[in-house]
């Protein structure tokens, strides 16, 4: 079934329609001014790790984007030194309000940047997806007390079809008065804020089962957060010890187009 619907968003044309929205060269993040870098156009043919080599990693995280939305006219940011983006970490490796919490997580929305922490030493981080406008994440202190490795969501379909969105490797970290809960899970990465107000990491293998792309899943940083946060990789829906999590800044708006 989701190979199925993978063909059918390929012949809807879905993935051509994204490359004419914004791209990553549309924003600015505050570590921009320590790394020097030139938009650049992905040619036909062309992907991270053609362009890039064994540093494509780092670039898509510098990027804060997954290789499914390096398309043919995608413009992405490239470094002018990789050196520079060699384990991208705009987070700071010292927290001190995380001192003594076995577990932290501070979302950067400015930075678009996660990180997880262990008595304030910082020991994962991540880039992500936050709210886009009209849907912006909250900032603030929040708990994460609920973890669902399979969760779906009740309000959102995949796009092009009426399946509900996958939102693998949740974590649940506030439920609003009128009941809207937000959740730290699996998605694709566009490289700026785009979700409904929830928190989007990387996972390449729900783009893999859904999309068709890419054809070999490496970068699955919503699992490696849910195991850091749950222990296992436990399925079913279940309450955890609360985690501390401070969200922090103001999500990116998109400057006049070009650089």
């Amino acid at each position: 079934m989701h190979t199925i619907v993978a063909v059918l968003l390929a012949i809807l044309g879905v993935v051509p329609a994204l490359a004419l929205a914004a791209t990553p060269c549309d924003y600015a993040f505050p570590s921009d001014s320590t790394i020097a870098w030139d938009c650049v156009r992905m040619e036909k043919g062309m992907t991270l790790e053609s362009r890039f080599g064994f540093a494509w990693v780092d670039v898509a995280r510098f990027n804060r984007m997954d290789r499914r939305h390096a398309w043919p006219g995608a413009r992405v940011r490239a470094p002018r030194d990789l050196a520079q983006v060699a384990g991208f970490e705009p987070l700071p490796r010292h927290h001190a309000p995380a001192d003594s919490a076995t577990r932290f997580v501070l979302i950067d929305l400015g930075e678009q940047f996660l990180g997880a922490y262990e008595h304030g030493r910082l020991v994962h981080s991540f880039p992500i997806a936050s709210g886009r406008p009209g849907h912006e994440t909250p900032s603030g202190e929040f708990r994460i007390d609920v973890a669902d490795a399979r969760h779906a969501s009740s309000r959102y379909p995949m796009e092009g079809t009426s399946i509900p969105y996958p939102m693998h490797w949740a974590l649940r970290f506030h439920c609003s008065r009128s009941g809207v809960a937000y959740w730290i899970h699996g998605r694709d990465l566009p490289g700026y804020p785009a979700s409904h107000g929830c928190v989007g990491l990387t996972d390449e293998s729900m783009q893999r089962r859904y999309y068709g792309r890419p054809a070999e899943p490496r970068v699955d940083d919503a699992r490696r957060l849910f195991e850091w946060a749950v222990g296992d990789s436990t399925r079913g829906w279940k309450a955890i010890a609360p985690i501390p999590l401070r969200i922090v800044g103001k999500a990116p708006l998109p400057r006049a187009a070009g650089r």
